[in-house]
């Protein structure tokens, strides 16, 4: 393969003697990463073949270096070896959140000719690191959703494979997220107008940027609309989880809750149940993501609802622009728009206000 300058190299002269290369080499890059020069080949020309740790220490020691590699993932042949096939990589298989996400994004696929291959990752950003050291060869580009990997790993990954993020902003890489300020906002609004002035909002996973959003938007729509606002946990964002969430808030209940999900918040429900805990009277509840099924619960659950089906229609039909050798057009991600679903957990005003948490 061609790399570096190699090819630019004159060849020795009587008068000069032997002359050097105008930049650095693939040997040099090898030796700065400690590793052998096929890996650092490897990482520039198959990067589905290198690690990610490996291949972000290789290309680390290129950028000191100044090493420029002329053959790269996307150029000459390999762009065209192309697979018809795309990874939908989620963060959690079993949250009926995603069924919509996973059929808008393969109904938009089958459309454009494309088969979709899915990974589970179970919350885990080494699962899904394996998953995509896997898959990256398999396919032509790769749709994450929720991911739980650093942002520095989805942009060395965006450099080996057009790549596009869904639930989640990051700075360089292309990204479809849902409008979750205006979300919480609807939900704060609502639960001021029935007279509550302190809300609590139950963390889910600390390593979602979705969860960090959720409580920034409830802090400031708290902080225009003169309500407390108050936060409890991290939990898992699992039914159990809310369960859990529900015993904490027996110690300091406060009189609205808005949860980091709908499983969260069904778990929620049914230990205040068990409890004896009345909903809405004691306490109103709100979820986000709007599953289906929330009409069939007792009581039924208010929730903000995001277009899942049109986040994985939009991703996968953006992400196969751009196999295709388009640019994303900002660098701000594209954002769409979120409602309210009010429903019975949170229509009602409560007798008192409750405590706040200590």
């Amino acid at each position: 393969m061609s790399t570096g300058h190699d090819n630019d190299v004159p060849g020795p002269t009587a008068r000069s003697g032997p002359a050097r290369p105008a930049g650095p080499t693939i040997y040099d890059v090898a030796r700065a990463a400690g590793v052998a020069p096929s890996t650092v080949s490897r990482t520039f020309a198959r990067p589905g073949r290198v690690s990610f740790e490996t291949a972000q220490r290789v290309r680390d020691a290129a950028e000191a270096l100044g090493y420029r590699s002329t053959s790269v993932s996307r150029s000459g042949t390999e762009r065209d070896r192309r697979t018809n096939m795309i990874a939908v990589v989620v963060s959690d298989i079993s949250n009926p959140a995603y069924f919509d996400l996973i059929r808008g994004a393969e109904e938009a696929a089958a459309e454009a000719g494309y088969i979709v291959l899915l990974a589970h990752t179970h919350e885990s950003d080494r699962k899904e690191r394996e998953a995509l050291e896997r898959t990256l060869p398999l396919v032509d580009g790769v749709l994450l959703t929720s991911s739980r990997m650093s942002d520095s790993a989805i942009r060395m990954m965006a450099k080996q494979k057009p790549t596009i993020v869904v639930n989640r902003a990051v700075n360089g890489v292309a990204c479809v997220v849902p409008d979750n300020s205006r979300g919480m906002r609807r939900a704060a609004e609502h639960l001021a107008v029935a007279g509550h002035r302190s809300i609590l909002y139950v963390a889910g996973p600390e390593a979602s940027w979705t969860d960090g959003t959720r409580w920034r938007a409830l802090r400031e729509s708290a902080l225009e609309l003169e309500l407390k606002a108050h936060r409890l946990g991290p939990f898992e964002p699992t039914s159990e989880g809310g369960r859990q969430a529900a015993a904490r808030w027996l110690e300091h209940r406060v009189s609205a809750v808005v949860l980091y999900n709908d499983l969260m918040a069904m778990g929620f429900l049914r230990e205040l149940r068990r409890q004896g805990v009345r909903v809405p009277q004691d306490v109103a509840v709100v979820g986000f993501d709007n599953i289906q099924g929330l009409d069939f619960i007792s009581p039924s659950l208010t929730s903000v609802a995001a277009p899942m089906q049109a986040l994985g229609a939009t991703a996968v039909n953006n992400l196969l622009a751009m196999t295709r050798g388009a640019s994303p057009t900002s660098n701000r991600p594209m954002v769409l728009p979120t409602r309210l679903v009010v429903r019975e957990s949170s229509v009602r005003s409560p007798a008192t206000d409750g405590n706040s948490l200590s």
